[in-house]
């Protein structure tokens, strides 16, 4: 094998587990591994790869909304005298690759889908000079015409490939290390708004395929023991708590854990249904370690989940979330306020369940806007209305009420910060609940910190009043028509309130994760 390396650019805000198993493929094969940060310099990621000289340049366009961002730095890096073969994948490599050789040319293939065995393949046929164009399962042009290669079939047994490689793990609170894993790949529900089974369900073989649990768990013993790591989070779109019908997974699953003595040692938590959640085995499995759940909720009327071809009526949500606030399992979720289809009646409606599963303060009000993400059901149907708008990365739609369409604008102008920065208010209300649950899991509980538990909790539930009270009046300002969206006192008025809560709930929040780490160490609880 000659010294020819192989690099990878990719976005590491968090933990990238494709380039990871790609990079173990790569290693164990003898080829020289290098991942470098998408978000770099330009001048200083040039630099790199000329002293490198990689055989291959890999770009993973995990997430629509960068495409540009990468095609920015693919046409910088062979202007100025990179001349590597250029591949990208990811979803939207995979399943608009036309698209993506329009965007950014400079590519000279696409590795497509499952991309492990394809990559090895390709970098194989570079370094021995053979023909790479007979590669199974990429895509590449030919004098101008889009070729795909036949699609190579899923891997079968995920336990055949070695574990993933990762960079050092970072803190995920009070001093304990965390990682992400997988117990298995794809899913089988067809949501409309979802492109997992579209990314899956193209090549040969399973759409959904799961580790052997002892296999899984032989990867946290390691990560536990070799690199201090704590705290599990899997990135399963569908954690296999049921399979075939069955819980045996999860109980083979839990006994693993228990015969390598990690019960007591380690945190997971996992994204499943709520329809999912059974009180005896979410029970045994918070006995081994599960702490939190994220749930894929979405709608919170029966008529919009049947939209979404989510297979749940209400009952199954409020039923799950009583089943994890019963067993003090911490809860995230996802939801989608704004919708397609979204009218001022179904806005309220939702609004109204929020309140329900919101009230109390276990988990704070979020929601979002649906996307028209590629190869989604609600994609092709938007496409058809006519109702898409914005380039690929960017689709987006207006609503069929041009006043909703103002409602939307505000809320989501006046409430951005709060929902979604990552400095904002809910989520460090999340890293507060974190922090604690940290804390009474490792390390006994203190009344200072029972004290501040509920305090955060009475925090979360005043918010959670002032955002749907807040987001009723508005709904109703809006639907009146009594507005304007330039220069209205009463909007201005709202921004105003909005902040102000937000700012004095920020620094109340802010204080008690401080008074919690504080805590931590004045106990000499840090390592």
């Amino acid at each position: 094998m000659s010294g020819k390396s192989v690099v990878f650019i990719a976005f590491l805000e968090r933990e990238n587990l494709g380039i990871g198993y790609m990079h173990a493929i790569l290693s164990e094969a003898g080829y020289d591994v290098h991942i470098i940060d998408v978000r770099k310099d330009k001048e200083e990621i040039l630099q790199e790869l000329k002293e490198l000289d990689p055989l291959l340049l890999g770009f993973s366009v995990i997430f629509e909304n960068h495409i540009y961002d990468f095609q920015t730095h693919i046409d910088y890096l062979r202007t100025n005298g990179i001349h590597s073969h250029f591949t990208a994948g990811g979803h939207f490599a995979s399943l608009r690759p036309a698209d993506l050789f329009e965007i950014a040319p400079s590519l000279d293939s696409l590795v497509r889908f499952e991309g492990e065995s394809t990559i090895l393949d390709l970098v194989n046929h570079l370094q021995k000079g053979t023909d790479w164009k007979q590669v199974v399962g990429i895509s590449y042009r030919d004098n101008g015409t889009l070729v795909n290669t036949t699609l190579r079939p899923l891997e079968p047994d995920l336990d055949a490939f070695p574990l993933p490689f990762r960079s050092k793990l970072e803190e995920y609170a009070l001093d304990k290390k965390y990682a992400t894993l997988l117990a298995g790949r794809g899913c089988i529900y067809n949501c409309a708004f979802c492109d997992i089974r579209e990314f899956y369900g193209q090549s040969p073989g399973p759409v959904k395929r799961i580790r052997k649990p002892e296999r899984v768990v032989e990867e946290m013993e390691y990560l536990h023991k070799e690199h201090d790591c704590s705290v599990f989070l899997f990135q399963d779109d569908d954690f296999p708590v049921l399979t075939n019908r069955t819980s045996d997974w999860v109980h083979e699953f839990c006994k693993a854990l228990r015969d390598k003595n990690l019960v007591g040692k380690i945190l997971w938590k996992i994204n499943c249904r709520p329809d999912e959640v059974d009180f005896e085995l979410f029970e045994i499995m918070k006995g081994h370690g599960l702490f939190k759940v994220y749930l894929g909720i979405e709608d919170g009327t029966d008529a919009g989940l049947k939209e979404m071809n989510k297979r749940l009526k209400v009952h199954d949500h409020i039923e799950g979330i009583q089943v994890l606030k019963e067993l003090g399992i911490s809860i995230d979720y996802g939801f989608m306020l704004f919708q397609p289809s979204s009218t001022y009646n179904s806005v309220n409606a939702n609004l109204a369940f929020l309140e329900q599963i919101c009230q109390d303060g276990y988990m704070p009000v979020s929601f979002l806007k649906m996307m028209p993400y590629l190869a989604t059901r609600i994609e092709k149907e938007l496409r058809e209305e006519g109702r898409l708008k914005g380039r690929p990365g960017f689709l987006d739609y207006d609503f069929k009420e041009e006043s909703l369409d103002d409602f939307y604008d505000f809320v989501s102008e006046s409430f951005s910060f709060w929902l979604y920065a990552s400095n904002g208010l809910n989520n460090i209300y999340k890293w507060a609940v974190n922090y604690l649950l940290v804390f009474n899991y490792f390390h006994k509980s203190f009344g200072k910190i029972d004290r501040i538990s509920e305090g955060i909790l009475n925090e979360v539930a005043d918010a959670n009043h002032f955002i749907i009270k807040t987001m009723n009046e508005l709904s109703a300002l809006f639907e009146s028509g009594d507005y304007t969206v330039e220069n209205d006192i009463i909007l201005d008025k709202y921004r105003s309130a909005i902040e102000h809560k937000h700012q004095s709930a920020l620094k109340k929040a802010s204080d008690m994760i401080e008074e919690i780490e504080i805590h931590f160490i004045t106990k000499g609880l840090l390592a």
